[in-house]
């Protein structure tokens, strides 16, 4: 570092000025979740977002859904089997169904009947005699109806009624942050996952059902309608429960590592097969860089499936939806040169299978933990496959995508995700630390760490960001609070003083969080680059640049820069 020489100090007290206005007005939030006040979301928001005791009393160890599906009515029927544990003294649950949907009744172990009533999206459970802790009890839920229509999948979720191109019915389901009640009633909140499941749909005989999991069994239940039973060996988020109805095609193949393989099953419609066996071919190579990376595929026992879909497509555990035309790019575009380079559906919806289905996050308000991870392990995959230059080349392509619209965290305890900007904006916070820790080693050690830690865990904002912290060995805190809590980017402030031959550079921060700070590489010479280690409060450097007006903050991290440049006569005393 270069001490500030005194033909220099009025250049700090008017960069200190520009700061400290700002300043005045910055606030510090960390860990802590976003706050949010009654007159913002409403009673059934609350039902839904939150843990009152009536969910916390139970934990979900096992469902069995079973509902019969039918195509020319648009209607669902059948029950949900729960196997709970009970965690608390209560003689009351709540679980959650879509008002389109009726609960007909409720019977305990016994086959007896259960007083039910309902609030918004809500049900609650009423027993005759106090729940002990410690218990296993099961309830069986029996309901029916007219399920919410998917209008923009997965965006605006629910089931699709849809028809292919032969006219044949082709029904799936979206309902990622909507909730899994919008077609079967559970315990609808992403911190209680059963151990395993059994998913049984019913459909016309003509059409196949594709579910999550492995196929253990099908039915003909008699000339028009055949069951299909899938069983699911892992913990699954309800969300990620799926069907998938259609006039299906099947092939396979295996994908080895050592002496253990994973099964790739490709369900497709029969149109389409040429197709999708020349696009599924970037599966394994996908694989390989995933396993390389992250570690290994987390659901070996039930599997690794692509599911053709109407919509573009959603990362149901072992069972993702594909719906991209059989082309790179995302539905024919794409944001950089690289992201012609693969299929973003493959990619972005399988990362999930680590980041989101495995790891998962206890509220909906986290959800950019899913995805800023699943969109950066698109980079991941285009630096494993076309190397170093060309990842960077697909990040510095996704600023084009932010919108700075409000905070990437959403409020907690209300069921509502924050920006879309979970997507770029996570996905260039997260290459950002890559360069700021400083270490390549440490990052991807970080990356696989997390997935041994966290394999088919439940995890939070503080969980996540204290790991990271822990494991890249440096505080950031501050950086995470900045770039997730906050809209705006964090501003390097720089101003050049110009005196001859001499350049020195004053710098800091201008952020909203107050002691942000991160590590940043700058340009220093023509050729030269260096880390830097800005704070709130000015620092200064020389510089050698044959033009200052080239001076620029590496692009590789996602900030904002403000330069400029002073020109002093050298005779100045």
């Amino acid at each position: 570092m270069t001490s500030i020489g005194n033909p220099l100090r009025f250049l700090v007290f008017f960069f200190l000025l520009g700061l400290g206005v700002q300043a005045q007005n910055n606030t510090d939030s960390l860990t802590s979740p976003l706050l949010v006040t009654s007159e913002e979301f409403t009673r059934a928001d609350t039902l839904r977002g939150s843990l009152g005791p009536e969910r916390t009393c139970f934990d979900v160890r096992f469902y069995h859904l079973d509902v019969k599906v039918d195509p020319e009515k648009h209607f669902i029927e059948g029950s949900n089997t729960i196997t709970f544990t009970v965690k608390e003294p209560s003689d009351r649950i709540q679980l959650d169904l879509f008002p389109q949907l009726t609960v007909q009744e409720v019977l305990d172990e016994n086959g007896q009947s259960l007083p039910v009533e309902r609030e918004e999206y809500a049900f609650f459970v009423n027993f005759t005699s106090a729940l002990r802790v410690g218990d296993t009890r099961k309830i069986k839920v029996n309901y029916a109806g007219p399920p919410k229509v998917a209008l923009k999948p997965p965006w605006d979720g629910g089931v699709g009624w849809n028809q292919d191109e032969e006219g044949n019915p082709w029904v799936t389901v979206t309902c990622q942050g909507l909730g899994a009640s919008v077609w079967w009633p559970n315990k609808d909140h992403q911190s209680d996952e059963p151990d395993s499941m059994l998913i049984s749909i019913t459909v016309p005989s003509a059409l196949k059902n594709i579910s999550n999991g492995r196929l253990r069994n099908v039915e003909k239940i008699d000339d028009h309608w055949t069951r299909y039973d899938w069983f699911v060996g892992n913990p699954i988020n309800n969300y990620n429960v799926t069907m998938n109805i259609g006039n299906y095609t099947h092939f396979k193949e295996e994908y080895t590592r050592g002496q253990e393989s994973l099964s790739l099953d490709y369900y497709v419609l029969p149109y389409h097969l040429k197709e999708a066996k020349r696009q599924f071919e970037q599966v394994k190579p996908m694989l390989e860089c995933f396993e390389s990376y992250f570690g290994p595929y987390p659901f070996p026992e039930d599997g690794y499936k692509l599911v053709e879909s109407p919509h573009p497509g959603m990362e149901h555990q072992s069972a993702v939806a594909y719906g991209n035309y059989f082309q790179n790019g995302y539905r024919l575009r794409a944001s950089s040169r690289v992201g012609l380079w693969f299929d973003f559906i493959i990619i972005h919806e399988t990362a999930h299978e680590w980041f989101g289905n495995s790891i998962t996050s206890a509220d909906v308000a986290d959800m950019w933990i899913h995805e800023s991870f699943g969109a950066y392990a698109e980079a991941i995959y285009a630096e494993c496959r076309f190397g170093y230059e060309a990842a960077m080349e697909y990040m510095r392509g996704k600023k084009y995508e932010v919108k700075l619209d409000k905070p990437v965290q959403g409020p907690y305890g209300v069921n509502q995700p924050g920006s879309g900007d979970m997507y770029p904006k996570g996905a260039l916070m997260l290459n950002t630390l890559r360069h700021a820790c400083g270490s390549d080693e440490k990052w991807f050690a970080m990356l696989r760490q997390m997935n041994t830690t966290f394999r088919h865990c439940i995890v939070d904002y503080t969980t996540i960001t204290q790991f990271m912290n822990r494991t890249l060995g440096r505080d950031f805190t501050h950086v995470f609070a900045q770039y997730l809590q906050k809209t705006a980017l964090p501003v390097f402030k720089a101003q050049i003083e110009v005196k001859g031959e001499e350049q020195i550079l004053v710098y800091a921060w201008e952020a909203e969080v107050e002691h942000f700070d991160m590590p940043v590489t700058i340009k220093v010479g023509d050729d030269q680059w260096k880390m830097v280690y800005p704070t709130r409060e000015p620092q200064s450097i020389s510089l050698q640049l044959s033009d200052p007006n080239t001076f620029q903050v590496d692009d590789n991290y996602y900030v904002e820069t403000k330069l400029k440049v002073n020109y002093l006569l050298s005779e100045f005393k």
